[in-house]
């Protein structure tokens, strides 16, 4: 039996950062990874291999990431945990014994267990496994008409590669507006308007109650409302589930929807030092509400992660993960959507009293260059004391980073009024005006409106 200081089982994101956190915090121990894929996709890259890649070979984590810094790859499965132990048993017969482990399960697509026909040929789902992938676009290559089940970031991004590959792509969409857990209507509105521009039909209020077939294959979606749609294909975009069964088979705790229970610092509870759990697979807390949240985003395994690796040996009560935010990006054509801590909606429906204010400038000055493209912030923020609780933002290639700088306001708890003050650098190519710094000027139309 091999005997291991810090065992990593897992090879997506959260367990790559976390062995390189480890092993760069503690680089005396030995850190080993386990994954069972040969080759690991970019997760937030899948959506391209449809489309602008048309490859998943071009999507891959490269493993010098690991073993640059020392860390030991090995392909295997994972069968058991045994906790007492200390040991974790593999499909291959090996059994490691770990000093401190690192759970980077992950998580699984979800497949309704109420829908019918979802065994269906050309029904899909969209795992994190370059096999199946591969063997779905191969499929898709000789089909017409696709059907996306799902408008969350993954169904928006899948449906838009897809059509770009000159598939008729349908996308169906339960809620009123599509991106609805992560955007406030006007947002979710004006991302609909540009991916039915690109070519994609989209349908919203009405979800699919069954999927029929023809000869073991998929023919043809019932929706709620008894209307029918014909395709080639479904692809389910209904979230995704922890993948926890072997833990909750090794006696570990999960919540009321499936994750591992962890501690601000990823310790797994009842609080044990030896083993932490990051990731889709670990619970997590919103940075704003505090309730149990279900956020799954590879930015949010990768600061678990590396909380997690910081604290593996030692605690810091510097480095504790105080919540997830939640901030994300997405882009469809050259229209660019971020969102960071809770949507308006969300503030209400939790019975938080809050004042948003928005904004419209340009991300560029003057706005007539070029690349200029509109940039709108929205900020949802406290009324009694003007914290930022959550933004939207809408524009062009600098969105995602503008998104990232207002995810460290909330998390820094910045109040709207502190943002009068902020000292910004502008630059005409790159940066609305300092006159007319969106950011900016939606905090003034907020305190307007506090006072």
């Amino acid at each position: 039996m091999r005997m291991i200081d810090v065992l990593v089982v897992g090879g997506g994101a959260s367990g790559l950062q976390a062995s390189i956190t480890t092993k760069t915090t503690y680089p005396e121990k030995e850190v080993v990874l386990v994954r069972k894929e040969e080759q690991v996709l970019i997760p937030c890259g899948i959506p391209y291999i449809f489309g602008t890649l048309s490859d998943s070979s071009k999507d891959i984590l490269p493993d010098k990431l690991l073993t640059s810094v020392g860390v030991e790859i090995i392909v295997d499965e994972l069968v058991q945990i045994s906790v007492k132990e200390h040991q974790c048993r593999f499909a291959s017969g090996e059994t490691m014994q770990y000093a401190k482990l690192i759970l980077a399960l992950g998580s699984v697509p979800t497949k309704p267990s109420w829908l019918k026909g979802v065994d269906l040929e050309y029904v899909y789902t969209i795992p994190k496994n370059k096999v199946y992938l591969d063997q779905m676009i191969a499929s898709l290559a000789s089909l017409k008409k696709i059907l996306v089940i799902g408008a969350g970031f993954i169904g928006v991004e899948v449906s838009d590669e897809l059509n770009k590959k000159g598939f008729e792509v349908t996308l169906l969409e339960i809620e009123k507006t599509i991106l609805n857990k992560a955007f406030d209507d006007e947002f979710g509105n004006l991302a609909q308007e540009h991916l039915v521009q690109r070519g994609v039909t989209v349908i919203t209020g009405k979800g699919v109650a069954e999927i029929k077939g023809r000869d073991g294959k998929v023919k043809e979606v019932v929706l709620t409302t008894g209307e029918t749609l014909n395709c080639d294909a479904a692809i389910l975009s209904m979230g995704y589930a922890p993948n926890t069964k072997l833990a909750q088979e090794a006696g570990l705790e999960l919540n009321e929807y499936g994750f591992i229970k962890t501690c601000e610092y990823m310790r797994v509870l009842p609080c044990t030092s030896d083993i932490v759990a990051v990731g889709d697979c670990a619970e997590k807390r919103d940075f704003v509400t505090r309730k149990i949240d279900r956020t799954m985003l590879a930015s949010t395994a990768c600061a678990e992660a590396r909380t997690a690796g910081m604290n593996l040996f030692s605690l810091s009560p510097c480095k504790p993960f105080t919540g997830t935010i939640a901030i994300y990006a997405t882009a469809i054509g050259e229209h660019a959507f971020g969102t960071a801590g809770i949507t308006e909606a969300k503030a209400i429906q939790e019975n938080f009293s809050v004042v948003c204010g928005s904004f419209t400038g340009m991300d560029t000055h003057p706005g007539n260059l070029e690349h200029s493209h509109k940039q709108m912030v929205k900020l949802i923020t406290a009324s009694d004391c003007g914290m930022i609780l959550g933004s939207e933002v809408y524009g062009g290639a600098s969105t995602g980073e503008l998104t990232n700088a207002i995810g460290f306001l909330i998390q820094n708890r910045v109040t709207v009024k502190q943002l009068l003050t902020m000292q910004i650098g502008t630059q005409p190519l790159l940066t609305g005006s300092p006159a007319g710094y969106p950011l900016i000027k939606a905090a003034e139309v907020v305190v307007k409106k506090l006072h």
